[in-house]
């Protein structure tokens, strides 16, 4: 029966795939590292406080991607070139979300319209990273292999969006509302599109290694477009809702070590 258990132990079964799986989430937390600390350079100066908190964003994206080359290392294999139909931060930024990284290439201060844009597309996007951490916890939080990996990031991507919940709330009472919505709004439909294609070309690319059957890829397809009908219809609420999280303060502090695998 397919499953997403059973899809992903296939994955982690298979050498060339679980390559490709962990060389795709490691490129892409190392992207998410960059634009982080790009951002908490430029910030302004009326939003200074928020500096250390970008900073520590940024460190933990980047280790979560040591965390995806060490797994890959402990198997013997190497991080390999990631296929550009796959990389979902490179197809987020050309769908025109988040901050250009023309503009983070910059020395020159950001705006606080652009830090209202970095929060709500980092919102929306954490938001898909909890959410497939937490599906992987479910499943193989036990396993001997990647369970303490998958543990770690989860509770930091936990983290990562109860920080955009509540400084958006706090920029909100700022005066930033309206503009909040309206980007939150933007982004969530831009993401959900750009998560079908990414889903579509990752499963395209393990049906080809894994060695799929043709009925069995039609499925799988069929499956993500039917994920987009209902994000596109209603799922995409979730994504722009804003409250006050449990975790308060969530990064606060820094960044914690990549756990020894």
């Amino acid at each position: 029966m397919l499953s997403a258990r059973s899809l992903f132990q296939e994955i982690v079964d298979n050498d060339q795939a679980y390559q490709l799986f962990c060389s795709i989430a490691a490129s892409g937390e190392d992207q998410g590292g960059w634009e982080n600390g790009r951002i908490a350079a430029l910030v302004p100066p009326s939003l200074s406080d928020l500096a250390p908190k970008i900073t520590r964003h940024g460190a933990d994206e980047e280790k979560h991607g040591r965390i995806f080359t060490g797994l890959l290392r402990k198997r013997g294999l190497a991080p390999m070139p990631v296929p550009p139909e796959t990389d979902y931060t490179m197809l987020l930024e050309r769908a025109g979300i988040g901050l250009a990284h023309d503009k983070l290439r910059r020395d020159e201060p950001l705006t606080e319209h652009d830090i209202v844009v970095y929060l709500a597309h980092s919102r929306v996007t954490e938001q898909r990273a909890a959410e497939q951490m937490d599906l992987l916890v479910r499943h193989f939080g036990g396993h001997p292999e990647i369970g303490k990996a998958v543990r770690q990031i989860s509770d930091d991507e936990d983290n990562h969006l109860a920080y955009c919940h509540e400084e958006l709330l706090r920029l909100a009472r700022a005066g930033h509302g309206r503009t909040i919505q309206r980007t939150l709004r933007e982004c969530a439909l831009a993401e959900i599109a750009v998560h079908r294609d990414v889903s579509l070309a990752v499963l395209d690319h393990m049906g080809r290694l894994l060695g799929w059957s043709r009925a069995k890829s039609a499925v799988l397809a069929a499956g993500a477009h039917a994920v987009y009908a209902y994000e596109r219809a209603v799922g995409w609420r979730r994504m722009v809702r804003l409250a006050v999280p449990e975790r308060l303060g969530a990064l606060g502090g820094p960044a914690e070590t990549a756990p020894v695998l």
